[in-house]
């Protein structure tokens, strides 16, 4: 590639592709995906679409309306496995492609001790106090995908390029940065006129187009310890508490390719290969509050406000890359130096209101209204003067790109002497001001129970189902006139994903 074909110029790099120091792994779109949640937990919760928040009695409502514990009038054991199926299919440069993936996990354990109040409790009006704790499953990242198609404007390795015209090189033994990697490999090559000045070797254009495939393996999930206390006051009015305790878990391997298509093995590129692989784990603190109250025998209103999570999360990890400049240096590869990085996010308050109709003993049908503002995520790094301008740039970059988002679920359970039958749908909100970049989520579930003298069996199913948008990288000043990458077209994927999640809960009653 030629320097006159684009205009010199100093670059801001925008990161996505992967990192350049030790802070710059961490981005908006992180905070979305710890701050998105879909309560998951017990089978009887998912059939009835999660829509807790006044129907209380079961160990997931802790996780949204922990006043639900008032409900309870005897104690509880449970657990609940779950096994669920994720197919996405993305569309890139009118090219198609599938991908599924399935995992395991335990989506609830808990345990609900109950007193029924006597005596001088009983005349304070407590009719009962319970205490409850256990894990409830949160969030589920578990995804694969990936999309390919031909590119004949722009290259993923002017990200390394844009790297290393801009920061330099670090002259390291091992590499640290992008820029590093791709000079180590002859990815990019200083200029004859400034060996400074950087460009890479990958030139698409209408004659000469290249490949590109982005293949992603995601996995791992929020669970969260609670502790709940709470109890009915003259059987009218639940009030209640948990302190919650989220492990986040998240772990990404992600390949990105290109390869020459032009048939052409003297233009110094036949292909190259970036792998990253990241892993994120992280514990946090919150409170959540709520109250239930009996309106009479056939009504139930519930209200519910969490706060914010303040999680602390720690980053690792490892890159390379492989390329082949055919007749300039043939085959090289070179591998980072591991990132490990502690840093802390701060997510979104919710708000909930929520209704319950019951049919006497034959069942209810009930619906919930959460209110989140994703908007308010906040990344907190170091004390450093790039970690500051970074962390402010990302904060920033959540205020401007989320927005509230109203989430609206609804159940129905129906009773059959010891047989139940339920139904449950889901409305997420799209979290993003352009509705272009990601979609309303939506869950549909159905689920039945039996009911013995002492324990019980439950089956629920959920489909889930959404849509994002994603570019392979990102370029700075595309829309700027004289820059290097002015006019310069990155395609975007378009990504649907679906999930169907199967969960079987036995409990306890004693």
């Amino acid at each position: 590639m030629k320097l006159t074909n684009r205009n010199k110029i100093s670059l801001a790099l925008v990161l996505l592709l992967c990192s350049t120091a030790t802070i710059h792994a961490q981005n908006e779109n992180d905070a979305l995906r710890f701050s998105f949640l879909q309560p998951q937990g017990t089978a009887r919760s998912i059939g009835i679409g999660s829509a807790l928040g006044s129907i209380g009695g079961d160990f997931s409502s802790l996780a949204v309306n922990p006043a639900g514990i008032g409900i309870y009038r005897s104690s509880e054991m449970m657990i609940t496995p779950s096994l669920s199926f994720t197919n996405s299919q993305s569309n890139y440069t009118g090219n198609a492609m599938d991908d599924q993936g399935s995992h395991f996990a335990i989506s609830n354990l808990g345990l609900v001790t109950t007193k029924v109040t006597r005596g001088r409790s009983a005349r304070s009006g407590w009719t009962t106090i319970s205490f409850g704790m256990g894990l409830t499953r949160l969030a589920d990242f578990t995804r694969n995908y990936s999309y390919q198609g031909r590119n004949t404007t722009s290259s993923g390795s002017f990200v390394f390029e844009a790297d290393a015209n801009k920061n330099g090189l670090t002259n390291n033994t091992q590499p640290n940065t992008q820029g590093d990697l791709a000079y180590d490999t002859y990815l990019i090559n200083p200029t004859t006129n400034n060996p400074n000045q950087y460009l890479s070797v990958v030139n698409p254009t209408a004659s000469s187009p290249i490949s590109q495939t982005n293949t992603v393996q995601e996995r791992g999930g929020i669970s969260e310890l609670g502790f709940s206390l709470g109890g009915s006051y003259e059987n009218r009015l639940m009030l209640g508490a948990t302190v919650g305790i989220p492990f986040v878990r998240f772990v990404r391997n992600q390949t990105y390719e290109e390869n020459d298509l032009s048939g052409n093995t003297n233009n110094d590129f036949a292909y190259f290969s970036y792998s990253d692989e990241l892993k994120t784990t992280g514990t946090g603190i919150n409170l959540k509050l709520g109250a239930i109250f009996k309106a009479n025998d056939y009504l139930r209103f519930g209200v519910a406000f969490h706060t914010p999570s303040y999680i602390s999360l720690h980053d690792q990890e490892n890159r390379s890359l492989n390329v082949n400049t055919e007749n300039l240096h043939g085959s090289t590869s070179s591998n980072a130096m591991e990132n490990q990085y502690d840093y802390s996010l701060s997510t979104p308050y919710r708000a909930l209101l929520s209704g319950t109709v019951l049919f006497g003993k034959y069942g209810f049908l009930t619906a919930d209204y959460e209110y989140v503002d994703y908007s308010s995520s906040r990344f907190s790094f170091g004390n450093t003067a790039d970690e500051r301008s970074y962390q402010n740039e990302i904060n920033n970059n959540i205020k401007t790109q989320f927005t509230g988002a109203s989430n609206i679920r609804t159940g129905l359970e129906i009773r059959l002497d010891n047989f139940f039958l339920r139904g449950g749908f889901g409305y997420y909100g799209n979290p993003y001001k352009n509705s272009n970049t990601g979609s309303e989520r939506l869950d549909f579930s159905g689920g039945l129970g039996f009911r013995f003298q002492h324990s019980y069996i439950d089956f629920g199913f959920v489909h889930r189902q959404f849509q994002n948008e994603e570019q392979p990288y990102n370029l700075p000043d595309t829309d700027l006139p004289g820059s290097l990458y002015y006019n310069l077209i990155v395609p975007t994927a378009t990504i649907q994903t679906s999930t169907n999640n199967a969960v079987v809960t036995f409990g306890v009653k004693f």
